[in-house]
């Protein structure tokens, strides 16, 4: 297991800082995500660590060891790319070990980690298949045992599940989390899906702009995002302008009480609670504001409701059988322990 450190790493294009003074330490056995929107610097930055792409400053370090002047192959990092990239006239089982033949291992001991490779990633018996005969699942699976085979240090996944469909990310997913747990490596994974970072990664890196936003554990970013560019990225649309002094905050629409954030100094601040928190209908008669509805949308397991609260569009959720229609007034609850409080906007 390695220890994966990034200090200071940039990557210039031109004028242009893809990355920009990238710093921070992944977890010897750790699964980090890469999460941002497409052009963030995600892949540049996995690319770098596995040694396609020199920085332009900073250091990458696998256990306190430099790899800025370590070739490509013999890093110990391993990179599988969204697309497969098998070869097509191979066998399922030559595609695979084909890292162990450039290695020269005897061809039994070739044959035996392809076979412990193929039942890994539960397809046992595939060995005489050729690449034109597997699914998209199928062949991502062969891809990520081709890159496991060589036992690397560090794996590297780019958005692997990107060309997949819905179940077959979902069964992706769990297939990727489990080999990870169970062979303990070090794992980095490029994504601009939320969902996919908070059901695989221990820790998630958000880049904006070739910039770290924030590195945390999934939870964090829903509960105590730093600045309302994360919390509207991680589908936070409720924003409340105010003054907090002590534990209330003063808004337009009246005082609510706070208790979940107590970072943000007296002062002007941006308050928001996520659509799944805000409680409509009966309860507690605290923290009460008023909102029009502007749009009603079934959801099948529940109902997602768009809100006009004080000329700022809000979201809520309820219950599947909930009904209301455009224009309605409603009375909505935020719970004292579920507001959060963020810097203001410039």
């Amino acid at each position: 297991m390695t220890t994966v450190t990034l200090q200071h790493l940039t990557r210039r294009f031109g004028n242009v800082a893809a990355v920009n003074a990238l710093s921070l330490e992944i977890q010897s056995g750790e699964m980090v995500a890469f999460l941002g929107p497409s052009g963030c610097g995600k892949t540049t930055t996995l690319r770098m660590i596995v040694g396609l792409l020199l920085p332009s400053g900073g250091d990458i370090l696998f256990d306190g060891k430099s790899m800025l002047t370590v070739p490509t192959e013999k890093r110990g990092a391993v990179m599988v790319f969204q697309k497969h990239l098998l070869f097509p006239t191979l066998t399922i089982a030559q595609n695979v070990g084909f890292g162990l033949r450039m290695r020269g291992l005897p061809q039994n001991e070739i044959a035996a980690r392809v076979t412990e490779m193929l039942e890994l990633v539960h397809l046992p018996g595939f060995e005489n298949r050729r690449a034109h005969e597997l699914s998209g699942g199928q062949q991502q699976r062969v891809a990520l045992a081709r890159g496991l085979i060589i036992r690397p240090r560090v794996l590297l996944l780019d958005e692997p599940l990107a060309n997949l469909d819905a179940n077959l990310r979902l069964e992706m997913r769990e297939l990727i989390r489990s080999i990870q747990q169970e062979l303990k490596i070090t794992s980095i994974f490029v994504t601009h899906d939320q969902e996919e970072a908070v059901m695989l990664a221990d820790r998630v890196a958000l880049m904006f702009d070739g910039v770290l936003q924030q590195f945390d554990a999934p939870r964090v970013f829903y509960e105590r995002p730093l600045n309302a560019a994360i919390a509207r990225f991680y589908r936070s649309e409720n924003f409340l302008s105010g003054i907090k002094r002590g534990s209330q905050v003063e808004t337009a629409l009246g005082t609510l009480r706070v208790t979940s954030s107590d970072a943000q100094p007296d002062g002007p601040v941006l308050l928001t609670v996520r659509p799944e928190d805000v409680a409509i209908g009966a309860g507690p008669d605290n923290n009460r504001i008023t909102a029009k509805v502007t749009a009603v949308v079934y959801m099948g397991t529940h109902t997602q409701l768009q809100l006009n609260v004080d000329g700022r569009a809000w979201r809520a959720e309820g219950p599947a059988d909930f009904t209301a229609q455009p224009g309605d007034t409603l009375s909505v609850h935020l719970p004292d322990k579920r507001i959060w409080l963020l810097p203001t906007e410039s």
